[in-house]
């Protein structure tokens, strides 16, 4: 889930995306202060928007809402107050991990990308990359499917030239670490950090 509000520039609109995948077709409900947005096709929930937000929320923040359980409590008290039928099934697992790179292999398909299988714990999974520096035995950040990148990027799972790939790895840069170097590259850790352990962002 990915959560968003701007009253400057939106208004008191809280917005929020539940699933990953883009909708083709949108069809649109409304229901007192929510907006449903389905695949027309499916009928699939894949957003809504909720109006009036501050009178269901206070809400301090212009940008990327953090997901926590408490939030997640109170959109399902705005959506049953607005009479809504709407299940929020989030999951709260850690989205950015340490991860171990077991193997690298170059992609069949393009000069500069990688394919590689990474450790994140309690799965193994296929992740293309394009940095310059990875090379299997390093232990990585991995922002998993599902994860919000600090610049608002949603983490996908998605397809490079003909690979599958479940996650990204991440450079120092993208998870704004201060002081980042300016040269690309995923951020490599040290032999010591624990795979499939949280990292904080």
């Amino acid at each position: 889930m990915k959560v968003a509000y701007n009253k400057q520039h939106v208004g008191d609109v809280l917005l929020v995306q539940i699933a990953m995948e883009d909708i083709v077709q949108t069809q649109m409900e409304r229901i007192g202060d929510l907006a449903i947005l389905k695949e027309e096709a499916t009928g699939e929930v894949k957003a809504f928007n909720l109006f009036n937000a501050s009178k269901y929320i206070e809400l301090d923040v212009a940008g990327n809402v953090e997901v926590t359980p408490e939030l997640v409590e109170k959109l399902a008290a705005a959506i049953k107050a607005n009479g809504a039928d709407l299940p929020l099934n989030v999951d709260f697992s850690p989205k950015f991990v340490v991860g171990y790179v077991q193997s690298k292999e170059k992609h069949p398909n393009a000069d500069k990308l990688s394919v590689c299988q990474v450790n994140v714990g309690e799965e193994t999974v296929q992740i293309v990359c394009g940095a310059p520096n990875v090379e299997a035995g390093q232990k990585v950040v991995v922002a998993k499917v599902g994860a919000v990148m600090p610049s608002g990027l949603l983490i996908k799972e998605g397809n490079l030239r003909g690979e599958d790939s479940f996650g990204m790895l991440c450079s120092a840069r993208e998870l704004a670490i201060p002081d980042a170097p300016e040269a690309k590259g995923i951020l490599v850790l040290e032999d010591s950090a624990e795979v499939g352990s949280p990292f904080e962002v």
